[in-house]
């Protein structure tokens, strides 16, 4: 439910990734880290876990990103791919208010700071 604030932000703004992705990506950080807590004991290898979650959140947002000549999009559907990792990995952690933060902070960042960016200068 956390990741759908994101989601719908990206699915407005007809980005690949929306109201499908960033839920599942949440759900699946988060089920992949409940699984390590309970499979493996000990915080070294939770650790090892997470950051087997972190390294995946990068690859998959990786692939949000494009470049086209001196133009480069997609880097803010990638960061809230790998946002919404961590905020699975919270939930597993049962840090709702770590969870709720990082949404509510992603989709404001998202809604708001469009009109401050930079726009593209024309040769």
């Amino acid at each position: 439910m956390l990741a759908l604030p994101v989601a719908w932000n990206r699915e407005q703004r007809a980005r690949g990734a929306g109201l499908r992705t960033f839920p599942l990506v949440s759900i699946a950080a988060c089920g992949y880290m409940l699984v390590g807590m309970q499979v493996y004991s000990g915080s070294d290898a939770e650790a090892r876990v997470m950051y087997g979650i972190i390294t995946g959140m990068g690859f998959i947002g990786g692939g949000a990103i494009l470049k086209d000549g001196a133009s480069v999009s997609g880097t803010a559907t990638a960061a809230s791919l790998w946002n919404t990792g961590a905020i699975g990995i919270s939930v597993a952690y049962s840090r709702y208010e770590i969870a709720l933060v990082l949404s509510l902070i992603n989709f404001l960042i998202l809604q708001f700071s469009r009109s401050f960016k930079r726009l593209p200068v024309e040769d």
